[in-house]
């Protein structure tokens, strides 16, 4: 199944899960695959130096994706590990200034588990409750700092619900209270503008795949200055990525995530006026088929990308898996999907049990068609008045 096919008898909608990498990605990584095997360690010969060339090439295009310098992109092998480095290590290395961590119950398991875990060791963790939309503001984590936190934990973007937290007015609190804010910004870089200079986040993690990059390849950003901040690594070795992460780096996919960004910087804008519109098309197109649908979220700050369907008496399983063939989509998070865990974000925000057991995420992307949204419509209309037929 493709894609880039408009005519697919099925679409994928399921974007926020991952993306399919982009033709020119592809095209990159082949290169550095035939052309450039060199460990970039080795810098005794030409093998190795060309090699190191093409990581420090892509460290400087994923750093002007976000206004960061290049000095500031420590490469890791996926958004967890980034998530995890951010929080154990500004854990470790700030323990002798606090043992107080503050975070979203909205935030994605990569970022609860670490923090579950840290709270099994001294460090006292307080989860904000999100408003109905999903978003935490500024005043809450005002409230929420003591003399002893260390850092606070916001997402930039909601990866179920979609919606936009205030960043730069969190980052502010911060700031003046000398406490350090890890944004994971996975489902936003790429979609929305996001500068670590204008945002004023301190750490924050971005994923290839989910900007048509390649899967096992993630940033950790890491400020430098303002103040520059201090982790202690995870993961010993080599002395890799400034000493931050050992191991052998992935070459090939860190070329891919360079070239993603640099793709990125040039088409979000594009992207997101695209995306956008079928997005509206497409919710309003099931509120024309289905009777009684709900776009969670609808009226606040959103990705382009990203609807939340709320289907009236129907159970999402059983509607996804009738259209396993048709249209892709999930019930929440990939990672939850795939641990058979029902929809903690949605409990977070207070939405009925009936309503998250109707709930859907659609999420759009950069090869996404006008046919492919009025296929969907149909297909899912079709799928729920039949199910409605057999109640």
């Amino acid at each position: 199944m493709s894609t880039l096919n408009p005519d697919s008898e099925a679409v994928y909608l399921d974007y926020n899960a991952t993306t399919p990498p982009d033709p020119a990605v592809l095209e990159t990584m082949f290169f550095v695959l035939r052309e450039v095997f060199g460990n970039p360690s080795s810098q005794s010969h030409r093998w190795g130096r060309a090699a190191q060339d093409c990581v420090e090439a892509a460290r400087g295009q994923t750093a002007a994706l976000i206004d960061a310098s290049p000095s500031e992109i420590v490469f890791t092998s996926g958004a967890t590990e980034s998530c995890n480095l951010a929080i154990k290590g500004a854990a470790a290395a700030y323990r002798d200034k606090g043992s107080h961590i503050i975070a979203s119950m909205a935030e994605h398991k990569a970022v609860l588990e670490p923090l579950k875990q840290l709270a099994n060791s001294e460090i006292d963790i307080t989860l904000l409750r999100p408003d109905r939309n999903g978003r935490i503001t500024a005043e809450q984590v005002q409230q929420a700092i003591g003399p002893h936190t260390i850092l606070v934990c916001v997402m930039a973007a909601n990866n179920v619900l979609g919606t936009v937290n205030p960043i730069a007015e969190i980052a502010d609190v911060c700031k003046k209270r000398g406490v350090l804010l890890f944004c994971d910004a996975t489902q936003a870089v790429g979609k929305i503008p996001f500068s670590v200079e204008h945002s004023g986040v301190d750490l924050a993690a971005l994923s290839a795949h989910k900007m048509y990059g390649p899967k096992g390849v993630d940033v950790l950003y890491v400020r430098s200055r303002g103040p520059r901040v201090r982790l202690t690594p995870q993961i010993l070795g080599g002395g890799q990525e400034r000493g931050l992460r050992g191991g052998t780096q992935n070459v090939p996919g860190i070329v891919g995530m360079g070239k993603a960004c640099e793709l990125a910087a040039r088409q979000q804008m594009h992207d997101a006026t695209y995306m956008r519109r079928l997005r509206d098309r497409f919710e309003d197109g099931l509120a024309a088929a289905v009777e009684g649908v709900e776009v969670a979220a609808r009226f606040a700050e959103r990705l382009p990308n990203t609807s939340l369907i709320v289907f009236p008496r129907i159970r999402a399983e059983q509607m996804l898996r009738r259209l396993a063939d048709t249209v892709a989509a999930s019930t929440g998070s990939a990672c939850d999907s795939a641990a058979g865990q029902s929809n903690y974000v949605l409990k977070a925000i207070g939405m009925e049990q009936d309503k998250i057991a109707g709930a859907v995420r659609f999420s759009i992307g950069r090869f996404t068609t006008d046919l492919q949204i009025d296929f969907a419509v149909k297909a899912i209309g079709q799928t729920v008045r039949g199910l409605n037929e057999r109640r």
